[in-house]
């Protein structure tokens, strides 16, 4: 099963840039188009959160427009910068989205890998919260199908990754995250978007990965005191391919026409 993973679009209406610099549109298509030419293609997509800049019905007019154009299923959870009603209004043909309430999502019918997705956005806020009932709804999900390969979505990412001015917009308790995927082996993956740039660590019994967005790259700032900022990196997306014998393999993949394919020595 291959499964391709894009993050942060952050779309806007038709002639606006993203933070009035970069056309984030115009990135997305390119990533589409990407996503198009890889072969084999993917079975499924994937998309965690910020599909849009400000939840606006203008900005989900471009999403459902350019979403329409994916031949693959397309799994999606909301970010910070969506509106969880609109989002749920104009997006809910997805598969696997909530009809009410947070929009958590479970999905278990296109292979082998169970995807649930955990909405951890905070109305109105620009942190998550893994609070009461997102642990109570993934616990009951996870108990489901405990012998079954998983992967678990979310938009914050639950740890601090070092970048200050980002980490403090990440997703609360996390540590009740950890235990429950801890009681949950076949757990393969965490994925996760928000932060604009790839990273992984061990998290509980697993590992957590971050995508990086398909637009702007947020500044690998390590510094107490560095300063918020941002760069257009070259943009890439995650391709996660199970093998019963294998597991789940992660490849970065860059998004753009590169040189090649030239000898292999």
């Amino acid at each position: 099963m291959l499964i391709a993973h894009l993050s942060d679009p952050h779309l806007q209406p038709p002639g606006k840039l993203y933070k009035g610099l970069v056309d984030s549109n115009a990135m997305f298509e390119a990533a589409i188009r990407h996503l198009q030419a890889l072969d084999p293609q993917p079975d499924l997509v994937l998309l965690t959160g910020d599909i849009v800049e400000a939840g606006t019905d203008a900005e989900y007019d471009t999403a459902v427009e350019m979403l329409s154009r994916i031949r693959q299923p397309v799994l999606a959870i909301p970010g910070n910068h969506d509106d969880r009603e609109t989002f749920r209004r104009r997006l809910g043909h997805l598969s696997g989205l909530a009809p009410s309430g947070p929009l958590h999502l479970a999905a278990g019918d296109f292979g082998p890998v169970r995807i649930l997705g955990v909405d951890v956005t905070v109305p109105g806020a620009h942190h998550g919260d893994m609070d009461d009932a997102a642990c109570v709804w993934l616990q009951a999900r996870l108990d489901e199908e405990p012998d079954r390969a998983t992967i678990i979505m979310l938009h914050q990412p639950p740890f601090d990754s070092g970048i200050p001015y980002i980490d403090q917009y990440n997703c609360r308790n996390g540590d009740r995250l950890a235990a429950i995927v801890s009681r949950h082996p076949r757990v393969e993956r965490i994925l996760c978007g928000h932060i604009h740039r790839h990273m992984q660590l061990r998290f509980g019994s697993t590992m957590l990965i971050t995508a990086p967005s398909t637009t702007t790259a947020i500044a690998l700032g390590l510094r107490d005191d560095a300063e918020p900022a941002s760069f257009i990196e070259p943009p890439a997306m995650l391709l996660h391919h199970w093998r019963p014998h294998a597991g789940l393999i992660t490849h970065l993949v860059p998004i753009g026409s590169f040189r090649g394919p030239l000898p292999f020595y």
